[in-house]
């Protein structure tokens, strides 16, 4: 089966300025997150029968030309069950159909995988998956406390290395070649953070900036925001895990008099 992966220029948080559009089969192809109509894609869309067009998750970055591509192509549009009214916002046109966790869609099957957006689906296909924002090559992928969620993404990377894919085709970044060692990576990275966030509550800092301060050693220009809903995101995990106590302002450690 083919993978066809066509970078697209958006308006994105990931530094490679762009996003990977695919599209996956030969005869019935599946068009995954066309951000924005271009040349490069609309000849590969050219060189298949589209037959369906689906996104990872209806961030903007992922969803620019899903529109254009479905009337062009006279494509089936997909949704994530009970997320229909969140994509018709994002893409402005209704779903014609739903999936949910093992839903197959030609040659993929639709694997759930929450954490960086609510919606966020990857798709199994002939040892391969596309990943969307689940995972990168490089950095690491925001979980933000204003939709994302650090529990359902730190098992949905758990969940990924346990499928133990081929490859994986990121939404940003080149083809991934050795996934478990990415997907270690990754969740690695978020332990220590949240090693981190706690370790500064444990010492006293309470307000949010300042558990930002102690948790990051390194020049937060540009990307402060950033940083903070994610300390957020942590605190907001350690509050469920009972570690902390946290009102989204201030935290203590669970249990404290302080």
């Amino acid at each position: 089966m083919t993978i066809q992966q066509v970078s697209v220029p958006a308006e994105t948080l990931a530094p490679t300025g762009s996003t990977n559009a695919y599209l996956v089969g030969d005869e019935a192809a599946i068009l995954v997150d066309p951000a924005n109509r271009t040349d490069d894609l609309d000849a590969a869309v050219a060189s298949v029968s589209v037959e369906h067009v689906l996104v990872t998750h209806a961030h903007p970055d992922h969803v620019g030309a899903v529109a254009h591509y479905a009337d062009s192509c006279d494509a089936t549009v997909w949704a994530r069950a009970g997320r229909e009214e969140r994509f018709e916002r994002a893409t402005g046109i209704a779903p014609d159909r739903t999936f949910r966790e093992g839903t197959v869609i030609e040659d993929a099957t639709v694997v759930e995988t929450p954490g960086h957006a609510p919606d966020h689906v990857a798709l199994a296909a002939d040892g391969a998956m596309l990943t969307g924002d689940l995972v990168v090559s490089a950095g690491s992928v925001v979980v933000g406390a204003d939709e994302g969620d650090v529990r359902a993404y730190l098992t949905s990377l758990r969940r990924l290395y346990a499928r133990n894919p081929d490859e994986l085709y990121p939404g940003h970044g080149p083809v991934i070649e050795d996934p478990r060692a990415e997907i270690e990576r990754l969740i690695r990275h978020r332990l220590d953070r949240e090693r981190k966030i706690l370790g500064a509550v444990r010492d006293g800092a309470t307000a949010l900036d300042e558990i930002l301060d102690f948790a990051y050693d390194k020049d937060l220009s540009g990307v402060r925001d950033l940083a903070r809903t994610t300390t957020a995101a942590h605190l907001e995990k350690l509050a469920v895990e009972g570690k902390v106590a946290w009102d989204d302002e201030r935290a203590k450690i669970a249990g404290s008099d302080e």
